[in-house]
């Protein structure tokens, strides 16, 4: 990370430059048994295709507005920071109707059909499969499109750090206030310098979630084990995650 980075995908780029082999993202599903890992690499692989849909495909412009109707998981990482790539203000849990675009996830289809733009529709089953026979009516889907995209990205217009990046639980956050805010906090959670590893079993709908399980790490040189339904695991096992994955710090 370096004092110049403004905007999250700034971090990333950073992060990509330093160590493209390292561990960013590390994702479980207690509900599923899933485990995904993403190295930088791979990450700002997801990344650039996503931004790419989003500027070519959707034809998205900075300022406009994406509804994220997701759960905490690792594809909505990967638009979090598309949107940042592109300059589009990422909408968590926001209102469809007010927004561009919307992109869904199990349970929040029938809320997305508000949103009058193109939709997306994510299944997160394992290894972001493709929806069989197909993706919900009104959607198109993520799984299918993105993979057609480039792996480079590179915005039409620069993304001004001071305009609108990110809304989460009715506060409004520029870029460079996410970058700022995100580096303040780091050490508060226990992120204390580069290689700290935090696992996380907060939700992304509140800017405490987001913190820890996403942007306090990408600002301190650090990765996150992002934990989904990680109330249903028992203290041994969660302990002998935590001593697997080599965590350094846990918020839940």
């Amino acid at each position: 990370m370096t004092a110049t980075d403004r905007t999250p995908a700034d971090l990333l780029r950073s992060a990509l430059a330093a160590d493209p082999a390292r561990p960013l993202v590390t994702f479980y599903d207690d509900a599923t048994g899933e485990r995904v890992e993403l190295s930088v690499a791979t990450f700002a692989n997801w990344v650039a295709k996503t931004a790419n849909l989003l500027q070519d495909g959707l034809s998205a412009e900075p300022g406009d507005r994406v509804a994220l109707l997701l759960p905490a998981h690792w594809q909505t990482a990967v638009w979090l920071l598309a949107c940042s790539s592109v300059g589009v203000v990422a909408d968590v849990a926001g209102d469809p109707a007010r927004a561009d675009f919307a992109v869904a996830g199990p349970g929040s289809f029938e809320a997305g059909l508000a949103c009058r733009g193109e939709r997306y529709a994510l299944s997160l089953a394992p290894l972001g499969r493709r929806f069989v026979p197909g993706p919900p009516e009104g959607y198109d889907d993520y799984a299918v499109n993105v993979p057609s995209f480039g792996d480079r990205f590179v915005p039409y217009v620069p993304v001004d750090p001071e305009e609108p990046a990110l809304i989460v639980a009715g506060g409004e956050y520029s870029g460079a206030e996410v970058v700022a805010r995100a580096r303040a906090e780091a050490s508060g959670l226990g992120l204390t310098g580069p290689g700290a590893r935090l696992l996380s079993g907060l939700g992304y709908d509140t800017w405490e979630g987001l913190s820890a399980g996403l942007y306090g790490p990408l600002a301190s040189g650090g990765s996150v084990v992002l934990c989904r339904n990680l109330e249903g695991v028992g203290e041994e096992a969660l302990a002998k995650r935590i001593e697997s994955e080599r965590v350094s710090v846990t918020v839940r």
